[in-house]
């Protein structure tokens, strides 16, 4: 079977593709989630994600476009539930869709779950309806506990993504990096993990005049303007950009922009603005707080380079955003980077991400744009091959892939349905 006008059940229970970018739970994977839906939905397919929202009546239905609806099903008496605290709902959740599915009398022909707590409903989703699942893990907590930033991920993680990584039938994988990690870690066979980069939206990313950006955004015209934009957590790396700062601002009239977070009252916000402060920094950076993603553009085009130095990135979508704005980048040497950035040219790829490497790479790169050594028109060029049309396309062939194997066993696990019909 082609994967022409399919049905496609698509999971992301934890973080809404429509929710505020930048904050807490919400970020890259929402992003990809939303413009991979609208490219299938333009290709014919049928698409109901399906999440949980806190503040949505039960089932609320939303249609985002084309052939594509958000379905909100509320579960744990639809108040908010972290993201860690998530995992004793999602035999509920299963539950409601069940319902839902019932209702409207769906069926759908595969699976296309999101992060491992979706995959723990697509796992259930393909033991039932008896259809072929895809899962995208975007990050690996395995991976994460090896860097030693912030909180451990917890043993259940790590067990479900192993077995997830051996029951699924088809694994898709941002980078190379990524698909040796998931058989390393988690011993995923190497034939069913396709390899698919992320992308980005050339409509809404391109490049603007940057003094009139400047000028939208109310920064001095005068001033180096570093970027940085995500979220707000010790895997972003953002202390040792602040680090790296205060080695720069002796020798430029430098403004460190910084596009994030869930607001000032939070832990990790006060911890930045307390090392910005303690660093005698605080002058020379502008907390932007949360931006909408329709608003970004004149942002990127407004800096005269932007920073990604995280510890970890399972691809790094802001670095694509950038470019396509004609915008050089700065970054450590996770996810993608190293095959998005072309060092000299686009930008720079550091190896560690010491703060005197890293400002060592800002200055560099200050140093090309004074030059005018690349025009923007030409760093959004090196990045035309990576919009989402492309990008659906590629996955149209891994869902080929998929269908035409339909003859795969698929795993049943004794005492789901005990487990999720007790009540």
């Amino acid at each position: 079977m082609k994967a022409e006008q399919l049905k496609i059940a698509m999971f992301s229970v934890h973080s809404s593709p429509i929710g505020e970018l930048g904050t807490k739970d919400t970020g890259g994977m929402s992003v990809y989630i939303r413009e991979l839906a609208r490219e299938l939905g333009r290709r014919g397919h049928h698409v109901d994600i399906f999440t949980h929202f806190p503040k949505a009546r039960s089932n609320q239905i939303i249609d985002l476009y084309a052939n594509v609806r958000l379905i909100h099903l509320s579960i744990g008496n639809n108040g908010h539930i972290d993201k860690q605290s998530l995992y004793p709902y999602l035999a509920e959740y299963f539950q409601m869709l069940e319902k839902f599915r019932a209702r409207e009398e769906n069926q759908y022909d595969l699976v296309h779950s999101h992060y491992w707590l979706s995959g723990r409903i697509g796992y259930w989703a393909q033991d039932y309806w008896g259809v072929p699942h895809i899962l995208m893990f975007h990050t690996l907590g395995a991976v994460k506990n090896t860097l030693g930033q912030g909180q451990d991920e917890p043993a259940l993680r790590l067990a479900t993504e192993r077995r997830l990584a051996q029951t699924c039938h088809r694994i898709l994988a941002a980078t190379d990096r990524e698909r040796a990690q998931l058989m390393r870690y988690y011993n995923a066979s190497p034939a069913k993990i396709g390899v698919v980069p992320c992308g980005v939206n050339l409509d809404l990313f391109r490049p603007a005049d940057r003094a009139q950006a400047r000028r939208r955004l109310g920064l001095d015209p005068a001033e180096s303007i570093v970027l940085y934009v995500g979220r707000f957590e010790p895997l972003k790396g953002i202390d040792r950009l602040l680090a790296a700062v205060t080695r720069l601002q002796h020798r430029h009239r430098l403004r460190l922009v910084i596009v994030g977070g869930d607001g000032h009252q939070t832990a990790e916000s006060q911890k930045l603005h307390r090392l910005s402060r303690n660093w005698g920094i605080q002058d020379a950076v502008t907390f932007a707080g949360r931006i909408d993603q329709k608003n970004l553009p004149p942002y990127y085009s407004a800096a005269d380079v932007l920073v990604v130095p995280s510890h970890y990135e399972s691809f790094g979508l802001v670095a694509l955003e950038a470019l396509a704005c004609g915008t050089p980048v700065v970054a450590t040497n996770v996810g993608a980077m190293v095959h998005i950035i072309q060092n000299g040219r686009t930008g720079c790829v550091i190896q560690t991400a010491e703060p005197g490497l890293l400002a060592a790479g800002i200055e560099t790169v200050l140093a090309g744009t004074r030059a005018g050594d690349k025009s923007a028109d030409a760093i959004r060029t090196s990045v035309l091959g990576f919009g989402w049309s492309n990008v659906a396309d590629a996955i149209n062939a891994e869902y080929e892939i998929l269908m035409a194997h339909q003859d795969f066993p698929v795993p049943r696990e004794t005492g789901c349905r005990r487990v999720l019909w007790a009540n």
